[in-house]
């Protein structure tokens, strides 16, 4: 199949990955109330068509916290990508960098900063889990800035996993000899991604994390251990700690609320990502995009505003600039790209993000990316 969209490339992913590991990139928290809420509700928005426009040049760059992206997309932090392709979280950094858009490393990435770097030949920006080892956070921040990422992300909104049935049924979560036995079986049915994974893709470990953890571990007892030793004491007020060690810009992601959102201009952030977690931590909640307008009008002249969650396609990008983000996320997009086929499936999707948006843009006479507003849409009558 010749993927055309964000659900080909999910369906690519479905057949290559092991059972397992899909269900991981796919699902969502308890009943996936909002894993739903968050596509339900953007597919729900309508654009606003007009006509007879002078449309022959469109600009689709943005500026985010004093970055210049050649679109306003950027590549959310998503666990264990090294598990979907090989060195995936290398890959998918050379994809963005080559895109002229931001890739975003997780805490829990099977690559280091310092891998991504080097593979990649792009700094990524860096996301922060705050774990209760406040030492060795001091070092992975040091490690973090050392190797010139220019951004920190500093994830909220998971102070202990939300409860991911689908883990549960496939086997993630298994522990002993029966887990062994189903990562082995999945891994034996799945010829192409055991050969590119398993066997040319190792060292499996949390790399940014792993001389945190104990030794002879599996990557699925590593997430084990993390969840047990994310910190929930973290407050606003830590963010002067981040400030001792970091002297970049940060960017807070988990944020849902407007008070939130307020507290985050006060502790110094220069930017917020309004999302949910892909609807994998709190169902139940309202949609990142159903969040994004009182949000941007309590805040978005103090910072800059970023959104995730249910971005499927350029025309949703769009939608979200239009409802003041300043740039998306994308999560499961490029997560699903990478276990469909590495590199070239991220940059085939990212240009795929990029032809949508082109053409959302000129059919709504919307000429530069950076002046989307409310206009945009077609409110109901």
């Amino acid at each position: 199949m010749t993927p055309a969209s964000v659900s080909d490339y999910r369906e690519l992913a479905r057949r290559r990955l092991p059972h397992m590991f899909f269900e991981y990139i796919d699902g969502g928290a308890y009943a996936e109330v909002t894993l739903a809420r968050n596509v339900a509700d953007m597919q729900a928005l309508a654009l606003r068509q007009r006509v007879m426009r002078d449309m022959t040049e469109v600009d689709m760059s943005v500026e985010v916290v004093g970055q210049k992206l050649a679109m306003p997309v950027g590549l959310a932090p998503v666990g264990m990508a090294g598990m979907y392709a090989r060195r995936g979280e290398v890959q998918a950094s050379a994809a963005a960098a080559e895109a002229g858009v931001p890739f975003c490393l997780s805490t829990v990435g099977v690559c280091t900063p310092e891998e991504v770097a080097a593979g990649s030949g792009t700094p990524p920006w860096f996301q922060l889990y705050m774990l209760k080892d406040r030492g060795y956070m001091k070092e992975l921040l040091a490690r973090a800035r050392d190797v010139g990422c220019p951004v920190l992300v500093f994830t909220v909104d998971l102070p202990l996993p939300g409860a991911r049935y689908r883990d549960a049924r496939s086997g993630f979560a298994g522990r002993g000899l029966s887990g062994q036995i189903n990562t082995a079986w999945q891994g034996i049915t799945h010829p192409d991604w055991t050969w590119d994974v398993f066997v040319n893709g190792r060292p499996h470990t949390l790399g940014s994390v792993a001389g945190a953890i104990p030794q002879g571990r599996s990557v699925t007892d590593f997430l084990g251990w993390i969840a047990r030793n994310f910190d929930r004491s973290v407050t606003w007020a830590d963010i002067d700690w981040v400030r001792q060690i970091w002297d970049g810009p940060i960017i807070i992601k988990g944020v849902l609320d407007a008070e939130d959102a307020r507290d985050a201009v006060k502790a110094g952030a220069q930017g917020i990502v309004v999302s949910n977690h892909g609807g994998r931590q709190l169902d139940g909640v309202r949609s990142s995009v159903a969040a994004l307008p009182r949000i941007v009008d309590a805040v978005g002249a103090d910072l800059d505003v970023l959104m995730d969650g249910g971005v499927r396609s350029g025309l949703d990008v769009l939608k979200a600039l239009a409802l003041g983000a300043k740039a998306c996320l994308v999560g499961r997009a490029w997560a699903f790209a990478l276990g469909a086929g590495g590199r070239p499936m991220v940059s085939r999707m990212l240009g795929t993000l990029k032809s949508e948006l082109a053409t959302a843009m000129v059919l709504t006479g919307c000429n530069r990316a950076r002046n989307a507003d409310r206009t945009l849409l077609d409110a109901a009558d």
